[in-house]
This record gives structure tokens, sequence and C-alpha cells, in this order.
């Protein structure tokens, strides 16, 4: 029988397991930053507040204003990263500061580049931080006294018998 493979041509390995990818098991979703990022994210946290305590400005919107930059979330490249900031004093002149330091984001990108040491200074968006507002606003909502209550009946069923 011609064209017809023979018992001895036909494969007998068994199939391989691994005809789909592997995946790995590690990866991570979008929303999760990698540890460079967290950790190029707190380099350049830690270098942008010290360029914020030492800089003169000649913004008139950030004449007197100190800041706290709780945290910059670099991109998943490395190459842009949001630094979130609170003024202190209140965050009635937090749209005016923001936009202010903005204007400002070469001149600070320019000193970060100075100051850690990446291949690509990443380019530098700044935002106002909401969540001491959100955290205050939470607080205020336990404080209630049907929510209290309510937690306390909660906590004396944990307790239990």
């Amino acid at each position: 029988m011609i064209g017809r493979p023979t018992e001895s041509h036909v494969n007998t390995y068994p199939k391989s397991t691994r005809s789909q990818p592997k995946r790995h098991p590690k990866r991570r979703g979008a929303s999760e930053p990698t540890q460079r990022q967290l950790r190029v994210g707190e380099e350049l946290r830690h270098a942008l507040a010290g360029i914020l305590n030492r800089a003169s400005l000649d913004d008139s919107a950030l004449a007197d204003i100190s800041f706290t930059v709780t945290e910059v979330r670099p991109s998943p490249d490395l190459k842009m990263a949001t630094a979130f900031i609170v003024p202190l004093g209140g965050s009635d002149n937090a749209v005016d500061s923001v936009a202010a330091l903005n204007r400002a984001a070469g001149y600070f990108r320019g000193q970060l580049a100075r100051e850690v040491a990446l291949r690509h200074c990443p380019r530098i968006v700044f935002a106002a931080d909401h969540s001491f507002d959100n955290a205050g606003q939470i607080q205020t909502i336990l404080e209630r006294p049907h929510v209290r209550q309510d937690l306390g009946s909660a906590e004396r069923d944990d307790d239990g018998p």
C-alpha cells in the first residue's frame, strides 16, 4: 500500500503536554506595579521631595508653599511619572499649586536627572493627592452615631461566647 504509513512509521510518542504556551505564574495584571516601578517611584519621590524643599521658584503661585510628595507612580516603561502632592496648609490652593508645578515640570525633570541614576529621566506630571480628604470623609462617616452603633454590635458579635 503505497501512500499509507505502516505501523512502524506512525508516531507512537505521547502528545506533548506543552502544546499551549506556558504562562508565567507571577505575571501581574495591568493595574499592579512591578517591583522595579515601586523601587523607581520611591527613589523619585525622595529626590523630588528634596528638590521641592530647596527649590526657589520664581512662580508666585509657589511662593512660600511647602509640599508633601505622597507618592510617585512611574509608567510601566518608566518614561512618565505622576507625582501626587499635598500642599501644606490646606488644599484650598491645591489646584493653583498643581498647575504651577506642571508649568515648572521641565525644571524638576532636569533636577531629577542630576540626582537619580536612571538611563532616561521620566517626564513628571503633578497631580493633587486626595487620599487624605477621602480618609477624612470616611472618618466622619464612621463617627456617626448609627454607624458607631452598627460597628459596636459587629464587634460584640465577633467576640462571641
